[in-house]
């Protein structure tokens, strides 16, 4: 039983757990507006679900490990996200890519988009809990 509650809900946490990690780097971003050659960061969301997901083959050469004592290869992408830089829309004299409106509206759609998960995630909980009472 507890296993298909983990498998009805597991799409839902890989989503929240890359939102999370898109919402990192917006920040990252945004906290790095006036910092000189900073070239701001971000995921393709939906590429990078489907490769959480198993959905796609490509991304990241996954490293082997061939001695057991060898440490595991984690990158800086996390959840097989691929990061990538933005495009600069606008130059800049100190190389810096960050566009604050840019940043903000990417921000704040990652943000709603979150709470909108959350919400069906709280929703899906309600359920079970009142199928559980008696």
């Amino acid at each position: 039983m507890i296993n298909r509650i983990d498998q009805e809900l597991s799409f839902s946490q890989t989503a929240l757990n890359l939102r999370a990690y898109r919402q990192e780097l917006l920040a990252s971003n945004i906290a790095n507006a006036d910092t000189p050659n900073y070239k701001a960061r971000d995921i393709d969301f939906k590429a990078a679900l489907d490769g959480a997901l198993g959905k796609t083959q490509g991304g990241a050469l996954a490293l082997t490990q061939s001695a057991e004592r060898h440490l595991q290869a984690t990158g800086s992408n996390r959840f097989g996200a691929a990061v990538q830089f933005r495009s600069e829309q606008q130059s800049s004299v100190d190389g810096n890519t960050v566009n604050m409106d840019v940043e903000r509206a990417a921000f704040s759609e990652n943000a709603i988009q979150m709470e909108a998960m959350l919400t069906f995630v709280n929703g899906r909980f309600k359920t079970l809990a009142s199928a559980i009472q008696p």
